[in-house]
């Protein structure tokens, strides 16, 4: 029984994985940038911090710290682009400027 429930979640899995939507062209070029944290700081001063606090901690918004164990790098992007959760605005940075709040990001 144990090793049918195991095969069933691996399938599943997998084809979870199979069928996840493409990335868009803007989310491929981000992943594809090297991103410097210390400028990811910067973005994040100017256009963060507001909502998120000074330390991603959290304010209005969310505590950012840990994002990256709870989101995928193509996750972050979408969700900071997207402004598909108010009070969020959507908000579209070069893909350069992008990789390096993602990379600051995933240093919290």
């Amino acid at each position: 029984m144990a090793i049918a429930v195991t095969c069933l979640v691996v399938v599943v899995s997998i084809l979870l994985w199979v069928m996840r939507p493409p990335l868009d062209l803007y989310t491929q070029s981000v992943l594809n940038l090297s991103g410097d944290p210390v400028q990811g700081r910067s973005i994040f001063v100017m256009n963060c911090v507001a909502c998120h606090g000074q330390w991603a901690n959290g304010k209005v918004g969310p505590s950012l710290q840990g994002v990256s164990d709870r989101k995928s790098d193509a996750r972050l992007i979408q969700q900071v682009v997207s402004g598909e959760t108010p009070p969020m605005p959507q908000f579209q940075p070069s893909p350069q400027d992008m990789a390096d709040l993602l990379s600051y990001l995933k240093q919290l």
